[in-house]
């Protein structure tokens, strides 16, 4: 898996909630009650990255599996050298 891809997407993912927490924060309403303007902000992050990082995610997925896949087979080719021997 590239780090690189994780952390991109890591970071669009926590600008996705805390933008909106911000601009939230600044109402006095939702100042008073911050644990409202959290909900709110978590549910606009979770739309915003369904919406628009589904390639930082793909990647990130794809990064994971082949590094899965690749172990597996490691793993399974020393269970193979081992039966040999």
């Amino acid at each position: 898996m590239r780090a690189r891809s994780a952390f991109v997407y890591a970071l669009l993912r926590l600008l996705a909630f805390f933008v909106p927490f911000g601009i939230m924060m600044l109402f006095p309403v939702l100042r008073e009650q911050y644990w409202l303007a959290a909900i709110f902000a978590a549910l606009i992050g979770l739309s915003l990255s369904m919406l628009f990082l589904r390639r930082p995610l793909d990647e990130v997925s794809t990064g994971i599996a082949e590094t899965r896949a690749a172990r597996k087979r490691a793993e399974s080719d020393e269970a193979v050298e081992d039966a040999a021997n």
